[in-house]
């Protein structure tokens, strides 16, 4: 079994192992969008977003749903947001912890030597 979880958690980081991805899942956070809208809000090519939808798909990360022409997303589970935060804060302490680093080099530079 711990096998099994430690893949399906590798198959979850890898699929939000892309900037593009992440982007996507954040612009989903507030409800559904269609495929036209995330690529305009986006800014980039339908070709690139498809391939990202893909993979965000195959995880289960993202639901989609037809409605005539268009295509509609959502994220499947808002507990995959709650981890997009989690890292959020991860990474204001990590930001955080190295201006103090910082701070206490730059206190070593100016204390005359002795």
């Amino acid at each position: 079994m711990p096998e099994t979880l430690h893949r399906f958690k590798a198959d979850i980081f890898q699929a939000l192992a892309h900037p593009t991805r992440i982007a996507i899942i954040e612009l989903l956070s507030s409800g559904e969008l269609s495929a036209g809208a995330l690529i305009e809000k986006l800014g980039m090519e339908q070709a690139n977003i498809s391939q990202h939808l893909s993979v965000l798909r195959a995880q289960r990360i993202v639901a989609n749903r037809k409605a005539g022409n268009q295509v509609f997303y959502s994220v499947r589970d808002p507990i995959i947001l709650d981890v997009l935060a989690l890292m959020r804060r991860y990474f204001q302490k990590q930001v955080g912890e190295a201006k103090e680093m910082l701070k206490e080099m730059e206190n070593d530079l100016m204390e005359p030597s002795r």
